[in-house]
């Protein structure tokens, strides 16, 4: 299903993106888990459940910024995403040892599996910029729920997910953002109707992942069966 852009007609391609999931963004905001950590009264094993399912599905998302490099014939974006996929999981990497340690006993859940095999299908489709499209939400989506969770939480000094606000709360993950949204912009210029329609569909399906993440993660979300 084609979702038609409800934003102004002489918006960029992004702000249409962006108009376009307010739904979805509204229901994340709303979401118990983004509400209790804001409010830092998130039970720690329902962080640390989201902690161990974040790092699991960051070794899946570094690889799908790094296919978005081998695949871009532009230089800069291939700069770019080299350096994304390699900060996934250098800089990642030691926030969520520090919260999880050990992560031989975690195993993706349907969500995170569910995510990550999506974002492997548009890294396989060989279509640059349905791929980069897919992996967008993750920068902005994150960008937009850090700031106002940092907005919300106020003094972080006694806050005890301070560090995890202000990892995506910080300008130099705004600038990545930005950067990431001006790929996408041109990206469309430069493509098809058909190929900006396939963008859509994919930043949008990224985006309900975005939600159903954080849902599963609060819900700690095991496998029905076994």
């Amino acid at each position: 299903m084609t979702h038609a852009p409800t934003a102004p007609a002489d918006g960029t391609f992004s702000d249409n993106l962006w108009a376009d999931i307010a739904q979805i963004r509204a229901a994340i905001d709303d979401l118990p888990f983004v509400r209790e950590l804001a409010a830092g009264t998130l039970e720690r094993d329902r962080f640390d459940y989201y902690m161990a399912q974040d790092a699991l599905y960051l070794f899946d998302y570094g690889r799908a910024l790094a296919a978005c490099a081998s695949q871009s014939n532009c230089s800069d974006d291939l700069v770019f995403w080299a350096t994304a996929a390699r900060e996934s999981i250098i800089v990642e990497r030691a926030l969520h040892e520090s919260h999880v340690g050990d992560l031989s006993a975690a195993s993706p859940s349907p969500t995170c599996t569910a995510y990550t095999s999506y974002l492997r299908s548009l890294a396989t489709s060989g279509c640059y910029p349905v791929l980069a499209a897919g992996v967008l939400p993750c920068f902005w989506i994150y960008k937009d729920v850090g700031d106002r969770l940092l907005e919300t939480a106020g003094d972080l000094s006694d806050h005890p997910y301070a560090d995890w606000i202000s990892t995506y709360a910080d300008e130099e993950f705004a600038a990545s953002t930005r950067t990431a949204i001006a790929i996408i912009d041109r990206l469309a210029q430069e493509n098809s109707e058909q190929v900006r329609t396939r963008m859509r569909e994919a930043f949008r399906q990224a985006s309900q992942f975005e939600w159903m993440f954080w849902d599963a993660a609060h819900r700690m979300q095991a496998w029905p069966v076994g």
